[in-house]
Order: structure tokens, then C-alpha cells, then sequence
């Protein structure tokens, strides 16, 4: 089979879909297309995969191979490249109804590695949470690169620098990452979740957690979330919780909010007059900001200055990891291919299989997820 790896072309995507590493285990039993200059902006150089085994190609090459690897989903330029029956494994946005409907029609049987079921069978090609644990360190250096003062408390001959507070919102594995980095720097800690049971991994961490108390059946069912997600919480809870977040944000130098929903808008957690009340040269990292942001202030791909508070609105914090981050990434993708290639280096779909079956995006001109 012949797997192209072409250079990601979306503006600041600096990530590749496979490494020297994998690339070496492919190209045993493959014929390995990169892409030139694939590799270039996460410190790969085109040597390093032709001693893999790689062969170096232009982009419509790479593109025009049986199985094509990427990061991010082709745009309309790369899909016209791509044939009918092409294999596409990728973070292909499986919400992007527009997107997975431009792939059914360009012919292409294409995976979603982020729609992989949070069981353990899928933990080592897990995309999301690769990805976003590099995305929670990153977060917290975001932060501290900002914010003018230092992180931990310092004791010196001209006095005591008292230690930075941080506030994270969402605790999944970016919040889980941040948490450890920031501690890691010294600072004191505080945490709010909507699902109670991410309050003892918090605190194993060195963070207090904050409590936002359950009234109803209703809201103790709704925080438990769903496939390791958190689901949107009654109107009466979020008033609770924004009210006990307003008074926090007050104290804390540096707040990184992550929280998603898959498939919907990010929830608003910091809102404007909780920004206004908030210490002059405090940091927010907003890590939702591709979903809308967990604050209405946050622009999209700047750092703007609002109320005398910084927000940071980076959209891709992973791809500024871009070494690590596609390390990551290509193990898990090559962990992927071992459900779709079998012993006999012969692509398959087993469509009882609920990782292959959950991840097939679409395939034979139709979207199969809606």
C-alpha cells in the first residue's frame, strides 16, 4: 500500500501525521510518501524520514497515495488532489456536517480519530487527549510568559513575592495538565468542574477544588457526563456556578479556561463584568476560543487587552509544541492503522469493530455520522 504523509498547509498548523519513528515501522511493510518539507516546522528534516525509509515527493504525490495521513482535514485545493477511494485517517472535525459532506463527495473513505469511544481499547490512539495535554502545559507557559509578575513565592533580601493564583476552568485533561504545570511553577491552585468526580484528581494535584453544590436529581445526573465529557448544566446551576466563579476570579492572577461540549458552542464562563472585576495585568488564557470561547472578550488568534486584564485567544496551543505534540500524534495514528490494515498489509473496514465503526466518517459517497 502506498501512505502519503503530505505538509499540513493550514495556516499555523505546524504539526506532521507521522515521525521518523513511525514512518521507520510503516515503510517495513509499505511504500512511505512524504511529503517535502512536512516535517520542516516540527523539526523534522526530510532526511530524517528517507533514513526511515520514507521517499520525499511533492504534494500531489503524497496526496494521490492509496492512504493518506494528516493532522487537519484537506481543504477543497488538497481533496481535488486526492482519488476516488482514497483513505484518509485524520483530526477531521466530525462535527463539520459542510466538511464530512466535501469529503463524501470527493469519493473519500475517510476516519475521524477524534470520534475514537473513550474505552480503554482506544486510550493509545487517543487524539484528543494527546493532544490536549500538550495543550494544558502549553496554556500555563502562555500564562506566565504574560503575566508581569513571578509564578511562585519568592522569599528575598528586598521581601517576600507572594505566589501567584491560578483558576482553571474544566478539569478534562488539558484542565488536569494545567494544573500539574502551574504547580509545578509555584503557584496555589484552585479548580471548578462540573462532574464531582474529577474533585479527587484535583486535589491529588495539589489544587483545591471548587465546589459548586448540587440541588436536584437532575443536576447530580447532568454532571456526570457523557463518553468522559462533560454534558450542559441546568440554567439555575450555571447562575450558581458563575456566581461563585465571579468571586474566585476576583482573587486569581491567572485563569485558563478549556471547557468544551463536543459538537456545540463553548459555554460562557468568564463574562464581561467578571473581567471588569478582575486584578489589573491578571492573564486569562481562553482555550476554547475555535468554539466560540469561554469568554465573550476573547478575540480569535490574539492577545488582546480588555478591563485591564490579558486574554490570550491561541486556537492551535498544541501545534506550538509542534516536536512533541506530533510525536504524540503519530503514535497514535499508527496505533489506528493497526485496526484498518490486517496481517496481510490489506486495508479492511471491520465495522464491528466500535472503534472502526465509531471513527468511520464517511465512506462509498455518504457520510455514515450526522
Amino acid at each position: 500500500m502506498r501512505i502519503g504523509i503530505p505538509a499540513e498547509i493550514r495556516p499555523g498548523e505546524t504539526r506532521v501525521a507521522a515521525t521518523p519513528e513511525t514512518v521507520k515501522k510503516l515503510a517495513a511493510r509499505h511504500q512511505v510518501l512524504v511529503g517535502a518539507g512536512a516535517g520542516i516546522k516540527a523539526s523534522i528534516p526530510d532526511a530524517a524520514y528517507e533514513a526511515a525509509g520514507a521517499t520525499i515527493v511533492d504534494a500531489a504525490t503524497a496526496l494521490g497515495a492509496d492512504m493518506v495521513l494528516k493532522v487537519r482535514s484537506p481543504d477543497s485545493a488538497e481533496r481535488a488532489q486526492m482519488r476516488a477511494g482514497t483513505v484518509l485517517v485524520g483530526m477531521l472535525n466530525p462535527f463539520d456536517t459542510e466538511n464530512l459532506a466535501a469529503m463524501a463527495s470527493s469519493g473519500l473513505t475517510a476516519f475521524a480519530l477524534e470520534a475514537a469511544p473513550r474505552i480503554s481499547r482506544a486510550q493509545s490512539m487517543d487524539v484528543l487527549s494527546s493532544q490536549a495535554n500538550i495543550a494544558g502545559y502549553k496554556a500555563v507557559m502562555l500564562a506566565a510568559n504574560t503575566y508581569g509578575r513571578f509564578m511562585p513565592m519568592l522569599m528575598t533580601a528586598a521581601g517576600t513575592v507572594k505566589a501567584a493564583r491560578v483558576l482553571i476552568m474544566g478539569v478534562g485533561v488539558a484542565g488536569l495538565q494545567a494544573i500539574a504545570t502551574a504547580k509545578r511553577l509555584g503557584a496555589v491552585i484552585e479548580a471548578s468542574d462540573v462532574r464531582p468526580p474529577v474533585k479527587e484528581q484535583v486535589e491529588s494535584l495539589g489544587a483545591k477544588f471548587i465546589d459548586v453544590p448540587f440541588l436536584t436529581d437532575e443536576e447530580r445526573e447532568i454532571a456526570k457526563g457523557s463518553g468522559g465529557y462533560a454534558r450542559s448544566m441546568p440554567a439555575d446551576w450555571m447562575r450558581r456556578q458563575a456566581e461563585l466563579v465571579h468571586e474566585r476570579a476576583k482573587l486569581a492572577d491567572i485563569i485558563i479556561t478549556t471547557a468544551l461540549i463536543p459538537g456545540r458552542k463553548a459555554p460562557v464562563l468568564i463574562a464581561e463584568e467578571t473581567v471588569q472585576a478582575m486584578k489589573p495585568g491578571s492573564v486569562i488564557v481562553d482555550m476554547a476560543v475555535e468554539q466560540g470561547g469561554n469568554c465573550p472578550l476573547t478575540e480569535l488568534g490574539r492577545t488582546v487587552i480588555k478591563h485591564g486584564v490579558h486574554i490570550i485567544g491561541e486556537p492551535n496551543l498544541a501545534a506550538l509544541v509542534a516536536a512533541d505534540a506530533s510525536a504524540l500524534y503519530a503514535r497514535n495514528v499508527l496505533d489506528f492503522l493497526k485496526l484498518v490494515i490486517d496481517k496481510d498489509d490489506k486495508f479492511i473496514i471491520d465495522r464491528e469493530d466500535e472503534i472502526v465503526r465509531a471513527t468511520l466518517v464517511c465512506a462509498d459517497g455518504a457520510v455514515l455520522r450526522t
